[in-house]
């Protein structure tokens, strides 16, 4: 402390030899400053006396001035006065011409007149009455000779308002004649366009092309000056130019025609479902430009190209919000593809005038969203209805017409089919080529719609693939999995949906080649998606083999496992009985009886249905010995659970559907089989020196569902007789358990297994 109180001091000393420092400038600072203020002051007021000095000695110079200032004025006036009188009589002679030929009508040489008087001689005399009275009358004639051009003008604006429609239709099919719908070399000109599906395609049916065309075939070779006179246009420029006022012109006629603008771009009332409001629409649109691009060319200072891109940019964002909205309504696809061609004809139009347009087209493809869900909605009902239509029985074909009838709807492919006798069976039923035809018919119709949009082989492609796989993996998986939930489908039923999706799924390297042969374009290129059809038709497939052993019965009979096991099988004082439970017994007993049912059928159902039951029963085997509610299991109750699986690998090796690779059937059970081994045998000394290893004895036990049973276990010893713990053995064997739960729970932790 009495080190830090010298350190206080010392820290004191300096800052007062500091401040005493610092304070001798700061005294000298304000000294300075009270000096300098009085040296302001004075300056101030000498300052004062010098301004009015100055302003007495200016006074008399003032004076002089003003006076010789009048004295000049005078001088000019008695000049200008001369030079005025000699010009007075050539003005009223000019004036008097003036006048003659309004009276004539010539108001183009009258205002040349007025001009020349206005601007040449009336500013020399225009100090007299006289000539006040000719400078009052310009404006009032000036103004009539505007009000007749101007009346001409709005004459001019009415007549374009009222036939833009009809100039519009006419640039439309003009250019429609010009650049028709063509197709494509390199993407529609295949032999695919005349696919027999293409007759019964209600989207593109004969009668419906023509519905398509918006113009009729008489032919108009007009022009937008045949159909509008532009005289007055360029009269009322040229007087309002001669006037002074061909700004207020110009933006009196640039304010109308935009007003007229807001006013075409105004949707009719309704245009739901109806492609004449459209073309209507439309021709109104294309009319006002063209008249536009017109007045921009022949009078060019009346509008610039800017003005007209300002109104371009205008009516495109009007015009896309309006399709955004009133396309949406369009609920078929005729009406529709009516508005795609009308839109197409309508930015083809204007992009001839130099007007940008891609904006219209990026609006197409959106509007191919919308068509594609019309679409989908349509094949979702027609699936539906083949689906309802179709007796799920195989095919019987009874000649060759009818061999050679499917042959054209569906690539059928089978070894021996051509030297059956008839009738020759099918094993499909006959809505699998009713639904390979709707698709191809589908894959058309997204096709038509892709023409005219100048869109890349390549585009064209990944637009058409994505729609089909949206058919399949939306509209088509949709209907199979309604169509195989319906509780009137038996087993039969399903067992064909099976067939028929495995025949479907074999097709679909037919529909791609339809795609390529449509595109031009080849599966694996850098821009082409693959067709999903395979994995669709393989979940469908799968889907329904569950719906198959999630069958009412098989449910029932299974459910029979989950009450057998939680009424005493796997329970905490469990002893085994010396054969296999009473409930397995009667579910493979059951199992057996419906195989048999499956020797009518194809073998590859009859196996997936048997393998599908197989890993169900191990499923839930599983489950119920790993089951969270069960929370002690003994090992008599292991051994039973052992008699119960033993005669499930028994079902599985007596071969219950011919066809199954030695052991393929076992394999179900594999796990199970080892998990069980591994708690019966106690060997935790090769599953630990194993582990990982791909030659283990236990590779298909994991260490989480070895330790959740485990756990089981070790929680059954703990409620043993405390006594037991004595024994030397029993001390070992805990030990033993404790060592492996937790060399397990490392491994599930990620952790390495200690040595």
């Amino acid at each position: 402390m009495d080190r830090l109180d010298c350190r206080i001091k010392q820290h004191d000393r300096d800052i007062e030899r500091m401040c005493n420092f610092h304070y001798q400038g700061f005294i000298e600072s304000i000294t300075e400053l009270i000096n300098v203020r009085s040296d302001a002051e004075r300056l101030k007021n000498q300052t004062v006396v010098i301004n009015k000095e100055l302003q007495e000695s200016g006074k008399e110079v003032a004076r002089k001035s003003d006076d010789l200032i009048q004295c000049q004025l005078q001088q000019r006036n008695v000049a200008s006065a001369i030079e005025k009188l000699s010009m007075c009589l050539p003005v009223l002679q000019m004036y008097a011409k003036m006048c003659e030929q309004m009276k004539a009508g010539r108001y183009y040489s009258a205002l040349k007149t007025l001009e020349q008087l206005e601007r040449t001689h009336l500013p020399l005399i225009f100090q007299y009455r006289f000539c006040e009275i000719m400078s009052n009358n310009i404006p009032r004639i000036r103004e009539e000779i505007k009000d007749i051009s101007m009346k001409e003008l709005k004459d001019f604006l009415e007549s374009v308002r009222k036939n833009s429609d009809k100039i519009g239709m006419v640039a439309m099919k003009q250019r429609r004649k010009t650049n028709p719908f063509e197709e494509e070399p390199d993407v529609h000109d295949t032999d695919s366009r005349n696919n027999p599906f293409e007759d019964s395609n209600p989207f593109l049916s004969a009668e419906n092309g023509d519905d398509l065309n918006p113009f009729a075939e008489e032919d108009h070779d007009l022009s937008a000056s045949d159909l509008v006179d532009f005289s007055p246009v360029y009269k009322c420029l040229h007087i309002f130019g001669l006037v002074g006022s061909q700004a207020q012109f110009e933006t009196y006629y640039r304010t109308q025609r935009k007003n007229q603008a807001r006013l075409v771009l105004e949707p009719p009332a309704s245009m739901q479902d109806n492609p004449d409001a459209f073309a209507k629409y439309f021709y109104q649109i294309v009319g006002f430009f063209v008249v536009e691009d017109h007045v921009l060319h022949t009078a060019p200072n009346l509008i610039s190209r800017q003005v007209l891109d300002d109104l371009w940019e205008m009516a495109l964002s009007k015009l896309v919000a309006v399709l955004q909205t009133d396309s949406v309504y369009c609920s078929d696809a005729i009406s529709m593809m009516k508005v795609k061609n009308l839109i197409v004809i309508f930015a083809d139009t204007l992009k001839a005038y130099g007007f940008p347009v891609s904006r219209l087209f990026g609006l197409l493809m959106e509007m191919r969203d919308s068509y594609g869900e019309i679409l989908l909605k349509h094949w979702s009902k027609k699936f539906m209805e083949i689906f309802d239509e179709d007796n799920y029985t195989a095919m019987l074909l009874d000649n060759e017409v009818e061999v050679k009838a499917l042959l054209e709807t569906f690539p059928y492919e089978s070894p021996g089919f051509e030297s059956e006798k008839y009738p020759r069976k099918l094993p499909f039923s006959r809505f699998v080529p009713r639904i390979f035809g709707e698709m191809k018919r589908f894959i058309l119709s997204c096709l038509e719609y892709c023409e005219d949009l100048h869109l890349s082989s390549t585009e064209v492609d990944d637009m058409i693939r994505k729609s089909t796989n949206l058919l399949l993996t939306r509209t088509l998986a949709s209907s199979l999995q309604t169509l195989v939930q319906k509780p009137s489908l038996g087993l039969t039923e399903l067992v064909q949906i099976i067939v028929n999706t495995t025949h479907l799924e074999n097709s679909c390297q037919h529909i791609e080649e339809f795609v390529h042969s449509i595109t031009g374009v080849r599966v694996g290129s850098a821009h082409s998606a693959k067709l999903v059809g395979v994995s669709t038709f393989k979940d469908a497939r799968n889907g329904t083999e569950e719906q198959v052993v999630y069958d009412t019965q098989y449910v029932n009979a299974l459910v029979t496992i989950t009450q057998g096991v939680i009424n005493g099988q796997i329970t905490k004082y469990g002893t085994t009985c010396g054969r296999a439970s009473r409930y397995l017994l009667d579910l493979i007993a059951f199992l057996q009886h419906n195989f048999e049912v499956f020797t009518n059928l194809p073998s590859k159902v009859a196996q997936t249905a048997c393998m599908s039951a197989c890993r169900h029963i191990s499923a839930r085997l599983m489950e119920l010995v790993l089951d969270k509610d069960i929370k002690v299991v003994t090992m008599a109750a292991l051994q039973q659970f052992n008699l119960d699986v033993m005669q499930c690998e028994l079902f599985s090796n007596s071969e219950p559907v011919p066809g199954f690779r030695d052991g393929a059937l076992q394999m179900s059970f594999v796990e199970l089989r080892q998990l069980l081994d591994l708690f019966l045998s106690w060997d935790w000394s090769s599953y630990l020196a194993d582990y990982g290893s791909g030659n283990s004895k236990y590779l298909r036990v994991s260490p989480g569902t070895a330790l959740t049973l485990l756990e089981k276990i070790k929680e059954e010893r703990g409620h043993r007789n405390i006594f037991a713990s004595l024994s030397k053995q029993e001390r070992e064997k805990k030990k033993l358990l404790e060592t492996v739960v937790r060399q397990l729970r490392g491994i599930v932790n990620g952790k390495s297994i200690p040595v």
